[in-house]
């Protein structure tokens, strides 16, 4: 189960994240995850709550946009969207060709896992100084 090993260093980079920003509570994350890592979103958002529990993110919402397995041909640049529900791609990307003109064909999206947004509270106090040493 990667889910578990995924939420791991998700939260850990949240705490990193929040830690540098002196944040009390991070409110929302949005994440960006390809076909490609084939995840069970249930799983990882079944991990990040148990993570979560008793920390900063208890309570977060984690919203989480899966991205399409495209790829592109060096050849022609033709896109296409490839099938990643044949778990065969779990072991590595066979070398694919070109449907088109028969070129190789290389992954151009569909194997991030991102984070794209956090929201959190700062406190005032925090923020104030923070930007008051900025102005310095």
């Amino acid at each position: 189960m990667h889910e578990f090993s995924i939420a791991t260093s998700l939260v850990e980079s949240l705490f990193e994240i929040a830690r540098k920003q002196s944040s009390t509570k991070v409110v929302e994350v949005q994440l960006k995850v390809g076909k490609l890592r084939l995840v069970s979103l249930d799983q990882l958002r079944f991990s990040y709550e148990i993570l979560s529990k008793g920390t900063l993110l208890e309570g977060s919402k984690l919203t989480i946009e899966e991205t399409p397995a495209i790829t592109r041909c060096l050849n022609c640049n033709s896109a296409e969207t490839i099938d990643s529900n044949d778990f065969s791609f779990h072991f590595g990307l066979p070398k694919m060709m070109c449907q088109r003109c028969g070129g190789e064909l290389v992954v151009e999206g569909g194997d991030e896992c991102l984070i794209t947004k956090v929201r959190m509270v700062i406190p005032a106090k925090t923020a104030a100084s923070t930007l008051a040493a900025s102005a310095s």
